[in-house]
């Protein structure tokens, strides 16, 4: 059997301690299994290494990463504080960035922030990008440019997000739209930013139209403040089954969950299993963050994101999900054995569940989209959080 690629002598975390060669052709994983042969037109010797799937980011603003010098840091103490009561007037302080958005200077910060996902292993990125009246399409065409520029090793989502709200920037929408036709990925949202309940139902409302039209999928911002009265998550649900959009929807943070009264708590976690809207949580960007470890037992596509890099709302980040999930464990304090497959699911296959990615994993007939780490366990990869060994995308070595 001949393969493009043979990884040789690799630990998985499920071949209870045996090695196993991974043969890879036209970009798929063709054979898992022990003593393959050799003919193959590359090797890789994973010398008993853990190999695994590459990383998912479900959650980056990325094209504000390393914006934080020219916010100041007034808009971190806002969103951090207590329990977040300012987490609107950090936005509002962020937003000033965008009067002097432009792709040429977005475009350069975005590569180095992709540089590093490949250095780390993250392959797969749903980005947001401003799409308002004030950055308008800035954002945009410098993601869509590097969309394109590392499309072989970088699959790059954009978001369309209308950042500083619906009703409350008029024309944002318009702004949403526009994206769309230029080629974004999926309709954003943030709908607990509006001042009233009615407005933030428009808010839903209004993105939905646009991912019906478009037929796209949906990604929205909801209750990303410490108010347990924050509904919008709720309202995104029931909207994603009202138009029969389920499987295509995912909330970030939902951050009001962690005070949600337990009765309200148990019917949002069936209306997300009814739904199959995944959740993206992002713990080490804010103190408070959704019930990750009841999502999951549950069977809710949870992942784990970074959020945010050297920006208004985070002065750290490498695009390094065994990094956010490193941080995770602490935050959440998530630290036995059980516990840290949990969160490297969190960064693969329940990440893959949550953002609908298809044909990933660790198994044959999928794309070979894989890491071979520096660590012979899950537990020593979380502990150490190095960049990969090699990083291969779509059956090819891309390792930096």
């Amino acid at each position: 059997m001949k393969f493009d690629l043979l990884v040789r002598n690799a630990r998985t975390r499920f071949s209870k301690g045996k090695t196993l060669d991974i043969g890879i052709r036209d970009g798929r994983i063709l054979k898992i299994g022990q003593k393959l042969g050799s003919d193959a037109k590359k090797k890789i010797d994973a010398g008993g290494k853990l190999v695994t799937e590459s990383f998912i980011n479900g959650h980056l603003h990325l094209c504000k990463v390393y914006t934080l010098s020219m916010v100041g840091m007034d808009a971190l103490s806002s969103y951090t504080t207590g329990s977040m009561g300012g987490a609107m007037t950090a936005i509002e302080q962020a937003a000033k960035v965008k009067a002097h958005y432009n792709e040429k200077w977005i475009i350069e910060n975005v590569r180095k922030a992709m540089r590093l996902a490949i250095k780390f292993g993250n392959t797969h990125i749903r980005a947001f990008a401003d799409t308002d009246t004030k950055a308008k399409l800035e954002g945009v065409k410098a993601l869509l440019r590097a969309r394109e520029e590392f499309k072989d090793q970088v699959e790059i989502q954009v978001v369309a997000f209308p950042q500083d709200g619906v009703v409350r920037d008029p024309g944002a929408d318009q702004w949403v739209e526009k994206a769309l036709d230029m080629g974004a990925d999926v309709v954003g949202g943030i709908p607990w930013i509006e001042y009233t309940d009615a407005d933030s139902q428009k808010h839903v409302d209004a993105m939905f139209a646009l991912a019906k039209r478009y037929n796209k999928d949906v990604s929205m911002l909801v209750d990303d403040a410490g108010d347990p009265g924050l509904r919008t998550l709720e309202k995104l649900i029931l909207k994603t089954l009202e138009i029969g959009w389920e499987g295509r929807v995912t909330a970030q943070h939902a951050r009001a969950m962690a005070l949600y009264p337990e009765p309200y708590y148990r019917k949002i976690e069936a209306l997300l299993k009814k739904a199959r809207v995944g959740v993206v949580s992002d713990p080490q960007t804010g103190p408070l963050h959704a019930r990750v470890r009841d999502l999951y037992n549950a069977g809710v596509g949870i992942a784990l994101g970074q959020d945010d890099i050297a920006d208004a709302y985070y002065p750290f980040g490498r695009n390094n999900m065994l990094e956010v999930a490193f941080l995770a464990a602490h935050l959440m304090w998530m630290i036995t054995v059980q516990d840290m497959e949990i969160l490297y699911d969190l960064i693969t296959t329940r990440a893959a569940q949550a953002m609908g990615i298809k044909e990933y994993g660790l198994k044959e007939g999928n794309k070979a989209d894989l890491v071979v780490l520096n660590a012979d366990s899950v537990w020593e990869a979380i502990w150490n959080h190095e960049a990969p060994l090699y990083v291969i995308k779509n059956g090819r070595d891309i390792t930096l």
